[in-house]
């Protein structure tokens, strides 16, 4: 009603020589709005002004209104009366209230179908997963439209954060497109996690266990060629093709919602301009990769000693088979050929885990026990009831460990960890991860269901890990009986520290390389007739590593990385490397350790649980520098902390490969 008037009013003064005014105590969008609308609503009102004998208006108008389209005009005037003001943030707050609690039953219907089609890879599983992924999506976006409609200038930060996660989306419109981007992307997946290898005896082969442990153990050079390269060949071409559509698919639902492709909508998780991100963590890895080329060196010129300077070059790039993991972002499981000094005590405690009766419930309940020491939440029984914690032998899944939030209410909470366990230390650090994971859920769990994630991806990659920086020293290790001998000189340090630069330092550019590479994809300068190239040209820049056998760009390489087919973002497991550390220097402080902070183990300290717990539980309410400063102190991603904790093994490799060529080029 208070829109007539208003018309009414303009319009009565436009016909008295006047032009109508835009009131000030209305906001912008109000404002915008009825200028847009003057025109057609000036002509509708002049005929009320007939109506009700305003003569000067009527005889200048009538004519041309008895011209205009009665049924445009009705239209008009009924679009005019369903139009209601834009609400009050008030109202803002009451609608959010109900968009948090329908997105959180929406969450749980979604978590539900993902955990049977991941626990149980069936046709009949994957069909739900695309309907329930169907129908978040068309949610989406109605509610999408509806948050547009508020003016969200004059409210409060916390309302305005809460609308801008909702109205920032990368869905596509078309339903018939929605439902085929959802079935590729269920088909990649179920390629990479149903592949399998035949040999020349007719067994048949799977990922994990059979082909990581090949690669993790054997140390014939052609044995771990076969299996290298028989698990690409497996899952790599199956894929391409179809990564290439859902690929554009992505894009062009990016587009529509106004970026530029989806890596930018990517990259906008991390609350910078575009740009910055990747800006920020070329800046990181430049501070690191002296100590990574120094390492590169070391291990190089042991597997040349290994396999043979025919094999493995001195100068050049390192056979990408030869590093104990199937993708080579890790380099733990060649410990014993690049050991520096084999008569030190042994550090891995998987011999004696099993030795011990170790098996997965005692692993995971070992992984809670340090979690209580600091004062966080047990798990849940739902947790023990519920979680899959090894390969069931009637049902193929996905073996990707992984941690998994239902979203149900506090009081009624159900949090999971999905993964195939087996009884070694590399694992036990795994759960670790996943369980910090866990952790995060219960302690953020209060929080509205739009904050009910990590500061950014990358936080909730850092928080087990972090932990498990605890776990795996040598005196933590002793503490709870897996280690009997610990050394107490330098050379077992350097082993210590050699063997944790295996799995930490090894893995930063190939935490680098995978977005950078997507990210290239989404922008079009790797297209799919480049695909394989690109991904080796960046493997060998940044990892310098190389193919073991001829690749070509009929191969898709890429494919045989879970997160490719996953699409799960990888830059988060870059950020989390480097945030660790700075997390780990923080609440070792806090537990008031005072020596080197590779030593530092924050078990049972309260004091570094409470500082941990603090951050956790602002969930993703607040930019992400906010989340730092409450743990670390400062705003920013800062690599200072992981080059500390590994100075004194900087120092010793500089020593072992001062007459050694460093880098690949």
């Amino acid at each position: 009603m208070w829109k007539f008037w208003l018309c009414f009013g303009a319009v009565f003064l436009s016909c008295s020589g006047y032009t109508w005014p835009l009131p000030d105590q209305l906001s912008a969008a109000q404002q915008r709005e009825l200028k847009e609308l003057q025109q057609d609503v000036e002509t509708e009102i002049e005929e009320l002004c007939c109506q009700n004998e305003l003569k000067r208006c009527c005889v200048e108008k009538k004519k041309s209104l008895a011209q205009r389209n009665m049924e445009e005009w009705e239209g008009l005037i009924d679009s005019l009366k369903e139009l209601k003001s834009t609400p009050d943030e008030e109202e803002a707050i009451k609608w959010l209230e109900e968009y948090n609690e329908e997105l959180r039953q929406r969450n749980v219907r979604n978590a539900e179908a993902n955990w049977a089609q991941a626990t149980n890879i069936t046709d009949e599983n994957a069909a739900k997963v695309v309907e329930v992924t169907l129908e978040v999506t068309k949610w989406s976006l109605k509610k999408m439209e509806e948050a547009k409609k508020f003016d969200t200038s004059g409210f409060s930060d916390d309302v305005k954060r809460q609308f801008k996660m909702i109205t920032t989306s990368g869905s596509l419109s078309d339903e018939d497109k929605q439902r085929q981007l959802a079935e590729i992307g269920t088909e990649l997946e179920k390629i990479y996690s149903t592949g399998t290898v035949c040999q020349a005896d007719g067994t048949c082969l799977k990922l994990d266990p059979d082909l990581e442990g090949i690669i993790a153990k054997s140390r014939d050079y052609d044995r771990l060629t076969w299996a290298w390269l028989s698990w690409r060949d497996a899952v790599g071409p199956p894929m391409k093709d179809k990564y290439a559509q859902w690929v554009a698919l992505l894009n062009e639902g990016a587009q529509e919602n106004g970026f530029a492709d989806k890596g930018v909508l990517w990259r906008g998780a991390y609350e910078m301009p575009d740009g910055k991100l990747e800006e920020m963590v070329d800046a990181v890895w430049e501070q690191v990769k002296p100590l990574y080329t120094q390492l590169h060196a070391y291990v190089r010129r042991k597997l040349s000693e290994k396999y043979g300077a025919d094999k493995v070059s001195t100068t050049g790039h390192i056979p990408a088979h030869l590093f104990g993991n199937m993708w080579a972002q890790q380099w733990n499981n060649i410990y014993d050929i690049v050991v520096p000094f084999p008569d030190q005590p042994e550090i891995d405690v998987s011999d004696t885990m099993v030795e011990q009766g170790y098996d997965a419930l005692r692993m995971f309940k070992t992984a809670e026990e340090f979690f209580k020491s600091i004062g966080l939440r047990p798990m849940p029984q739902t947790f023990w009831d519920k979680s899959m914690l090894t390969r069931p032998d009637d049902r193929e899944v996905v073996c990707h460990g992984s941690a998994w939030d239902f979203y149900h209410l506090p009081g009624d909470t159900d949090v999971r960890i999905k993964m195939c366990t087996k009884v070694n230390q590399e694992d036990l650090q795994t759960i670790h991860h996943e369980m910090g994971h866990v952790e995060y859920y219960l302690t953020y769990e209060d929080q509205k269901t739009l904050y009910r994630g990590g500061a950014n991806p990358g936080f909730h990659e850092a928080v087990g890990d972090t932990i498990a920086l605890s776990v795996n020293t040598p005196g933590h290790l002793k503490k709870i009986g897996l280690l009997q001998n610990v050394g107490h000189n330098q050379d077992f340090e350097i082993n210590e520290l050699l063997k944790m630069a295996l799995a930490k330092v090894a893995f930063l550019p190939f935490g680098l390389m995978i977005d950078k590479w997507r990210w290239r994809v989404f922008s079009g300068d790797i297209t799919p007739d480049n695909y394989n190239t690109g991904w080796w040209n960046l493997r060998m820049k940044y990892q310098g590593i190389k193919p073991p056998v001829e690749r070509t760009n009929k191969d898709f390489d890429p494919g045989a990385k879970y997160h490719i087919p996953s699409g799960t973002p990888y830059i988060r497991y870059f950020f989390s490397f480097i945030a660790q550390f700075q997390f780990h220097q923080a609440l070792c402080k806090e537990a008031g350790h005072d020596g080197p902070l590779h030593k530092c183990d924050i078990y049972e300290s309260k004091a570094a649980g409470t500082k941990l717990k603090n951050m956790l539980s602002m969930g993703e309410s607040r930019p992400w520098p906010e989340a730092m400063k409450a743990i670390t102190g400062q705003e920013k991603l800062d690599p200072s902390a992981i080059l500390k904790y590994f100075e004194p093994l900087e120092k010793w490799l500089r020593e072992q490969n001062k007459d050694e060529k460093l880098g690949w080029d």
